[in-house]
């Protein structure tokens, strides 16, 4: 286990890594609320941290609203191996395995 020296670098970072999946317009808000939110927590650690601002991305995000994420297997075109070939077998006590 590694110790995180816990700095202004690292809050930093943390933030900017937590809203790169935002939109460019949310991306302000939430780093202006994260900051907030960081700087109300008593006890600064990693854990603390992430409980404090991980909400806040969520509140944030704004999910797609076309059927990419509602995608399947099933409505992909064309042929594919996935969705149409048969299960590949085990093999069972026929496989034969090396221990050393």
């Amino acid at each position: 286990m590694s110790l995180t020296v816990i700095n202004d670098e690292y809050v930093d970072s943390l933030i900017s890594s937590l809203s790169r999946p935002l939109a460019d317009a949310d991306r302000d808000a939430f780093t202006r609320a994260a900051q907030d939110a960081v700087s109300n927590v008593p006890c600064l650690g990693e854990g603390a941290l992430h409980r404090a601002i991980a909400p806040l991305q969520r509140a944030f995000r704004d999910p797609p609203a076309d059927g990419r994420a509602l995608w399947d297997i099933g409505m992909e075109i064309g042929p594919s191996k996935l969705r149409d070939a048969p299960p590949i077998e085990h093999g069972g006590r026929r496989r034969h395995v090396r221990n050393r």
